[in-house]
Parts: C-alpha cells; structure tokens; sequence
C-alpha cells in the first residue's frame, strides 16, 4: 500500500513539473497576495491635494492655511481667485478638498469673535472623505485652541472665551459618505474586466483543447472573424450585466446617476477593448483552460488592489502608485464614478478616456497579432 501511495505521489510531482507555468503561477500568486494586501490595503489618507480660496489675505488667514498644509493629511497644490475654480479642479479630480476663508476672518479673531471658514470635500470617495473631514473639523480646532492659548498669555488671565476658528464642512456629492454610491460605480468596471477577460480567454483556449479550433481553421473563416466571433457575445453579455448593476444600484442603493448614460456606455465600451485584449492575450499564451484562468488572475489580483476599487491610490507607498498608473481598470473606474456620481462631461475624464484608449488599441493589437502568429 504504501509503495502504490508513494508511486502515486511520484508520478502527482512529475505531472506538475512537466507543467512550469502553472507551477511558477501557483508559486507566484501568494507572493502577490502577501505584498498587496500588506502594502495597498490600507485607508490611512494623506496629502489630500487640497485647493484654497482666501479671501481675507491676512496674517490670520496665512496662519490657518499654514496649520493645514503642516498637518501631513492635506497638500495645498491651488491658490484660486474665484469659487468656480474650486468646482472645476474638484470636478476633474485634481483637488479633493477646498479651504475658503471669507473676508474679514482676521478682524473677528482679533476682536475676540469666532470666525468661520468653508471646507469643502469630494465625497466621490468616502475613505477619503471621511479622512478629510476627521482633519480639517481637528485641525480646526487645534488651531484655535492654540489661538486662545496666545490670546490668555498675552492678557495673563485665564477662563473660558469662545471657540475662535469655526470650520463649516460641507460634502459633495455625496452628502451622506454612502459606501455605495463608491462601490456600485466600481462593481461596474469589475464585471466588465472580469466578464470579458477571463471569459473570453477561456472561450478560445477551450476550443483549442478540445480541438476544435483546427475544424474552425480549415474553413474559409479569417482570423479577425473568428476574434469578433468570438467576442462579440460576450460584449452584448457584459453590456446587459452593466445595465443590470447600474438598475440594482440606482433603484435599491439609491445611487444616483448624474450624468450621460450614453456616454457611460459609450466608454465602457472602450474600456472593453483592454479586457478583451487581455482576454485574449491570455488565450494565446495558455494551452489550457486552466493556465488562462491563472495568467488572468495574475493581473486580476493587482487590478482589484491597486485601481483604487477598494482603497484609495493617495494611501499606498508610492511604488504601488506608479505601478497603478499601467492598470487600465484604475482609469475607468476614475471615468464611471465621475459621470455617475459628479454628472461630468468629457472633458473633466479627458486624460483618463486617452490612457484608456492607449491601453485598449495597444493591448488589442499586441493580442490580435500574437493570436493570429499561434493560428498560423
């Protein structure tokens, strides 16, 4: 008995090591895992690029701008000259917070009254809005307590005066910081990528181990032809899924749809170049079914961490965020949630709609002449 068991080990370890794709895959994955959940899961949020609006050019007011680009959570990257600057930037995603300070803040601090400020959030992505509005309510405070403190050393008296800095926040889009109104538009992108590139690849390779892509190939069908064959259903398949997230979403989690449903389905359709691309590059490297599904995972797993799906890119080690910027699902997911959430236009996600169109042609045509090289 035990010489069968031992044989039957034996030959188990010979069948895996005549497959060292495979076995390098499964070797490779945990690796992965470990790295991305210890370093990219994280919401810790810091240098929050924010935008200021100062209207009172005081001491006073450079002194409260000061307290809230030295306290690591907020990066004053803006000094604007009207609010409609600070619905842009906000708009476009390049400022996530903005700091307004009224005209005559520093006369009511000097005059004992409180002095109110705006700070508006990007509540697109609670994690860091939350963060944001946790930091700017302290730093507030922080600061006007040590605006008493100078206040009661100078007049050497003590007791109890009022609050001098008084931070009004206020949230948009999304009021409330329901993790759904971040999470549906993500789930979106999750379908498509998931639908379209693992399906898709295993689609081809079955054919292929069942050997009926030879029976194909000796007819008069191209290569392109059998591509779009190929793919077509599980574009129209991906389309109803998406409709069916956004319907779920809209009419249960109340998420709201702001902007074009044209235009989110006109770009999700570009998005789907890269996932069909990936798709099939997989299928003509794999040989098998499950050798596609672990080449796909292989960049599944870093898309799901690194794209900003679960946690904000601002939070990760620099690393993890360069290597973000070549992750295709990153840009669409900045696309969908800006038109469903902010009710944008093109021009707000021009730069994302561009590395996503770069993405797709060039993952398309790497795929598509790879494919063809393996039919001929």
């Amino acid at each position: 008995m035990r010489q069968r068991l031992r044989s039957l080990i034996r030959k188990e370890f010979i069948q895996i090591g005549r497959d060292p794709r495979t076995l390098a895959l499964i070797i490779i994955i945990p690796v992965m895992q470990v790295f991305l959940l210890g370093y990219a899961a994280t919401n810790d949020v810091r240098n929050v690029p924010m935008a200021v609006y100062d209207l009172d050019k005081t001491t006073e007011s450079r002194e409260l701008i000061e307290a809230y680009s030295t306290a690591d959570y907020f990066r004053v990257d803006y000094s604007l000259s009207s609010e409609e600057e600070l619905t842009t930037l906000i708009e476009f995603g390049d400022a996530r917070v903005g700091l307004l300070i009224p005209p005559g803040y520093g006369e009511k601090l000097q005059t004992g009254q409180t002095g109110e400020v705006g700070f508006v959030i990007d509540g697109s992505d609670p994690s860091v809005a939350k963060t944001a509005l946790s930091a700017a309510q302290l730093i507030g405070q922080a600061h006007g307590a040590s605006i008493q403190q100078q206040k009661l050393a100078r007049s050497g008296m003590g007791g109890v005066t009022l609050q001098p800095v008084e931070v009004r926040t206020q949230v948009w889009y999304n009021p409330n910081l329901e993790d759904a109104y971040f999470m549906v538009p993500g789930i979106v992108g999750m379908v498509l990528f998931t639908l379209t590139s693992m399906v898709t690849a295993n689609a081809i390779v079955r054919e292929r181990e069942r050997g009926t892509i030879e029976q194909i190939i000796v007819t008069p069908i191209r290569p392109w032809e059998l591509v779009i064959g190929k793919m077509i259903p599980y574009v129209l398949l991906a389309f109803i899924n998406t409709a069916e997230v956004l319907l779920i979403g809209s009419l249960w989690f109340k998420v709201p749809i702001r902007g074009s449903l044209t235009l989110v389905f006109a770009l999700s359709g570009l998005f789907l170049l890269t996932s069909l691309g990936i798709g099939l590059l997989a299928s003509s490297i794999a040989n098998t079914q499950q050798e596609a599904m672990l080449i796909v995972y292989m960049i599944f797993l870093p898309s799901v961490f690194l794209s900003g799906f679960f946690f904000p890119i601002a939070a990760m080690p620099k690393v993890l965020q360069w290597i973000s910027a070549v992750i295709p699902l990153r840009y669409y997911l900045n696309i969908i949630r800006a038109l469903l959430l902010k009710g944008v236009g093109v021009a707000a996600v021009q730069s994302d709609v561009i590395a996503l169109a770069i993405f797709g042609v060039a993952l398309m045509t790497v795929a598509s002449v790879r494919f063809r090289k393996r039919l001929d």
